[in-house]
């Protein structure tokens, strides 16, 4: 039943006709055999129609595919009938079904591919297949394609669990050949259970290696320490300052004025000043949250529903969850933007609202005119665009509303422990290690250390053909990430008013977002030492998904150091007696 749970909110929500195939076959029933995407194995995110190659269908007459979920769509899923008679226990012995004779034009579209070792993806009820085109002989001057394939499909009663191809029979390619394409099919019983069968292509051995359990007890480690070490100098530190706070409230003024005053205490009439741009901060934290809430669903949806094991229907329950919690946005930023005396709050909520949509629309779409440049699958149709478009206006937008609105009128009222004084107090000289450009710079290192090895296995899993199921440890990396960040935020803020600088709003939401930029730093390194990625298309597409998920990761960052440090900083000025 808890399978079932994300599948059901992405219907209500997209509202386009599933499929109603049940997964159950009788005797004889057609089984339908998808073909899906070629492209570069080097490269599983470049793809094109399986049959913008010079493949040929088979003589059944074509039936049509509709995109269950809007994700399905957005992944550059084109599924076309194979036009192969397959039907459940029906044994098919070697048949030819359609031949090619090569033109010039399609004789070098087959050797280009061989050359780029183009892999191909098929799909026999919900489970893929992927088959290679052709290969290199040991000279390097020949090339050959494989023109017959073989289905080896397993079954446990009425239900499909196991589908295996071979690919058998080369023909060396050259200009004016007529290659015949051939299949045959073969069922065999299997003891295989069908909430099982997709545990074949899942990778254990490379997802829980000891280095990945390794480093899950080594960014915990770093938890209980940090933290700590965090609680001890604070608590010790601060122990020392109350002294001595409390001991300069005993002298008269006179005495006060010719000690020697510094300190956090000695910019509490505006530590709770407004940030600087308080419509961009607002808008900020509060998408912060926004993000940080979808993370969280998704990851607890996939580790209750299996998501991985259905196309598109990760992204799906992603788009679906970001436009029902949109309400987060609204009330955390508002209230914040209300707090800060902010006036023109519709302004505020439409920023707050379109900030991250407009990044990742304005990504895609540019994206988009590349892919459609290639003849790439990877082109969003317009129908989709305008789908994307409606559930921002519609969707996102009015809900927005209602969440700016409550905001605003439940927390929007400054409850400072402090009086802001009417003249910005000037900030005093410091050593250059404390200036805020250098605490962003440093803040970022600790939090990207406790995920540093959890990125290589979640970029393996969308740049190569492996497919990210653990998810318990994603929740636990995420739950490690939002506490060493807090913890390093709220050191390097005490350092920043301690040195009497009170621009610790924006100081404290950098440092932690100073993360996704070693992040980013990475997908560098991983572009060019772990990948074979080239040309145009692959770069742009992997350093522009790769900008969004920095830029993404960066403010969901930023907004736990900021939640973290204004907690604290609301806790220790609320501790200090205040004249």
């Amino acid at each position: 039943m808890l399978k079932s749970v994300p599948k059901i909110f992405v219907f209500l929500f997209i509202c386009i006709l599933a499929d109603e195939h049940d997964h159950v076959y009788e005797d004889g029933e057609e089984v339908v055999l998808w073909m899906n995407t070629v492209g570069p194995y080097h490269n599983r995110q470049e793809t094109y129609s399986y049959f913008s190659l010079p493949f040929c269908a088979g003589p059944k007459e074509s039936i049509g595919h509709y995109h269950e979920t809007l994700g399905e769509a957005l992944q550059g899923t084109e599924l076309e009938f194979s036009g192969l008679d397959i039907d459940f226990k029906g044994e098919v012995k070697k048949t030819e079904y359609c031949s090619v004779e090569l033109t010039q034009d399609k004789f070098e579209a087959f050797v280009y591919a061989v050359k780029n070792h183009y892999w191909y993806q098929m799909y026999i009820d919900d489970l893929p297949i992927w088959g290679i085109v052709g290969e290199i002989s040991d000279s390097g001057e020949d090339f050959y394609v494989w023109t017959h394939k073989k289905f080896d499909i397993g079954y446990n009663g009425k239900q499909i669990v196991d589908v295996n191809l071979t690919s058998e029979a080369k023909k060396k390619l050259s200009p004016g050949a007529k290659i015949s394409f051939s299949y045959e099919v073969h069922f065999t019983p299997s003891k295989i259970k069908y909430e099982k069968r997709f545990d074949k292509y899942l990778d254990p051995n490379f997802f829980q290696h000891r280095i990945h359990w390794f480093s899950i007890f080594n960014s915990f480690m770093m938890v209980i320490f940090l933290v700590g070490l965090v609680s001890m100098i604070l608590m010790r530190t601060l122990r020392k300052d109350y002294a001595r706070y409390s001991k300069e409230e005993d002298l008269d003024d006179m005495e006060k004025d010719l000690g020697d005053e510094y300190g956090w205490k000695q910019v509490h009439g505006d530590v709770f000043r407004p940030a600087s741009n308080a419509l961009l901060f607002s808008s900020l934290i509060g998408t912060g949250y926004h993000i940080a809430v979808v993370t969280m669903c998704v990851i607890i949806f996939s580790i209750l529903g299996d998501l991985y094991t259905e196309r598109g229907s990760l992204l799906s329950t992603a788009i679906f969850v970001y436009a029902a919690t949109s309400p987060v946005n609204g009330y955390f930023g508002g209230s914040l933007y209300a707090r800060m005396g902010g006036k023109v709050w519709i302004k505020q909520m439409m920023v707050g609202a379109f900030m991250l949509p407009l990044a990742v629309c304005g990504t895609a779409f540019f994206i988009n005119f590349i892919a459609i440049y290639y003849h790439a699958s990877r082109a969003i149709p317009f129908g989709t665009m305008v789908a994307v478009t409606c559930i921002c206006i519609f969707v996102i937008l009015p809900l927005t509303l209602v969440g700016t609105v409550l905001g605003r009128n439940l927390a929007g009222q400054p409850n400072y422990p402090c009086r802001v004084n009417a003249v910005p107090r000037p900030i005093p000289e410091k050593k250059w290690f404390m200036e805020p450009s250098v605490i962003i710079v440093l803040g970022g290192i600790l939090p990207f250390g406790s995920i540093f090895i959890e990125m290589y296995f979640i970029f393996t899993s969308f740049w190569a053909y492996k497919i990210y199921y653990v998810y318990g440890f994603m929740l636990l990396v995420f739950v490690i990430l939002t506490i060493v960040t807090v913890c390093v935020t709220i050191v390097c803020t005490y350092f920043l008013l301690n040195a009497e600088d009170y621009r610790w709003q924006w100081t404290s939401f950098s440092a932690a977002a100073s993360t996704a930029g070693y992040v980013y730093l990475y997908s560098f390194y991983y572009f060019f030492f772990k990948t074979k990625m080239y040309g145009f298309f692959q770069t742009t597409f992997y350093f522009g998904y790769m900008a969004l998920f920095s830029l993404a990761l960066g403010i969901m960052c930023g907004t736990f150091g900021y939640i973290g440090t204004s907690y604290f900083v609301r806790k220790i000025y609320s501790t200090v007696k205040i004249d």
